[in-house]
């Protein structure tokens, strides 16, 4: 099974995909996280890439498509992939055929993990964390129980990230609509675009999902 999963930040499109990868044998293709481990480990797409970011050019779709490539390679036939930030123009949806072709694998279903702008700028504005052991808050919908102390440790310090607020994710949400805009009427055409209600419980997202997977 090999499928596209879309959804702005904050969607839960990571926690969904770490879903996936244990229920259904798949693995998440992350291109930011391919490229930066591809440097790491100084591959030959790695190095190409490390030069052209070392310009301040942005990476190429042939350098993209050569990480996605190599990826699908290194896995077994039997394991799906979970495609994650990539393709985001009609060019790297034509790449993206081509590559699975070649691996002998097609694309299944392109699911969209969609989401209400406002519910999800209260969301993300409102999320903090226990800043020595990581427990996750929120302002309204999960406070601790004793107000000012984390539940699991007892710490009194808590953090919240720096660009969780409501100018970064509502810009967030126009950059997201700009990408999809162009590759969802491609897939579309195909008939393999699913809407899932991602404003609804992780569970509840998690069955949606497994539903339509299940439906092949």
């Amino acid at each position: 099974m090999n499928i596209i999963l879309l959804g702005p930040p904050g969607a839960g499109k990571g926690t969904q995909s770490a879903n996936l990868e244990a229920k259904h044998n798949m693995r998440q293709l992350s291109t930011g996280d391919m490229l930066r481990a591809a440097v790491k480990a100084q591959t030959a797409v790695g190095l190409e890439a490390k030069a052209v970011m070392e310009r301040g050019d942005l990476v190429s779709d042939e350098i993209v498509s050569a990480l996605i490539d190599d990826e699908l390679a290194a896995m077994g036939a039997d394991v799906g992939a979970i495609f994650d930030g990539y393709p985001r123009t009609a060019a790297q949806a034509a790449a993206l055929d081509e590559i699975l072709a070649k691996h002998g694998r097609s694309l299944d279903h392109v699911i969209e993990l969609e989401v209400d702008e406002d519910a999800l700028v209260d969301r993300i504005t409102g999320r903090y964390t226990c800043a020595n052991c990581g427990a996750g808050y929120h302002d309204r919908h999960a406070k601790p129980e004793v107000e000012g102390t984390c539940d699991k440790c007892g710490s009194t310090e808590f953090k919240r990230r720096p660009d969780d607020n409501e100018e970064t994710v509502r810009n967030r949400m126009q950059e997201y609509r700009a990408k999809t805009a162009p590759i969802l009427p491609i897939y579309a055409e195909r008939g393999i675009v699913t809407g899932v209600d991602g404003m609804a419980s992780i569970d509840a997202v998690t069955a949606a999902l497994d539903a339509v997977l299940a439906a092949d």
